[in-house]
């Protein structure tokens, strides 16, 4: 056999497609779910750090050091297989988002908390004189010129949110990557794999075009 007809093998290609696109599905709603709840959960956590209480904001940095530290595949088999010898049993696919999502609030709120420090403080000066509260200066003034800062390292966190749901497979989610791993086992041939890094790749380099046009549009705007 030659290189072509292992790795590159239209018909074992065209045979596994079907499979490969149901996996497809399930990266993108697992994927989707996590950064959603990570951007929702990292926004929430940024806010407790710089404006709680010290005993709150010790809490908050403490979640965010741990889960920027572990790895997140010790996770997932911590979350799917540990958790039920403590009464808690978690489907393969709210288990795959738990780990992300955890993850990917832990670096959404840095990268929230960095943006928000970024707004000159004359701004919550000039928003305080004019009597809105915080509540108000914070929605009103502050986030949204810290979301116009963030959108290129948030879009970039969102991507390696899609690229770490290939780890769902160790809790035997069909996603892309265990559909192209049983694929390749009923062909006993690797062209799925290339079939499925083909589709990451379809999926995942617009978004990094994407991030380098923002921030190169961004850095030109600041300059």
């Amino acid at each position: 056999m030659d290189l072509f007809s292992t790795f590159f093998n239209i018909p074992v290609l065209m045979q596994s497609l079907p499979q490969l696109m149901n996996g497809l599905l399930v990266t993108i709603g697992i994927g989707a779910t996590s950064i959603i709840a990570g951007l929702i959960g990292g926004l929430f956590l940024a806010v407790l750090r710089l404006y709680a209480g010290p005993v709150v904001t010790a809490l908050v940095r403490g979640y965010i050091d741990v889960f920027r530290s572990i790895p997140l595949l010790v996770l997932l088999i911590i979350v799917y297989y540990a958790l039920p010898f403590v009464g808690v049993r978690l489907s393969p696919f709210f288990s795959a988002v738990t780990a992300l999502t955890l993850v990917s609030a832990a670096y959404t709120a840095e990268i929230f908390r960095a943006g928000i420090e970024a707004i000159p403080k004359g701004q919550f000066e000039a928003s305080a004189a004019l009597g809105l509260s915080n509540r108000y200066i914070m929605t009103d003034v502050i986030l949204p010129q810290a979301i116009r800062i963030v959108i290129p390292p948030l879009t970039n966190n969102c991507i390696n949110v899609l690229k770490d749901t290939a780890l769902a497979s160790v809790v035997a989610m069909p996603d892309l990557l265990k559909q192209a791993t049983q694929a390749q086992a009923l062909a006993a041939n690797p062209t799925p794999l290339i079939g499925a890094a083909v589709i990451y790749l379809i999926l995942l380099l617009p978004m990094v075009r994407y991030v380098a046009h923002l921030e190169k549009r961004f850095s030109r705007g600041r300059s």
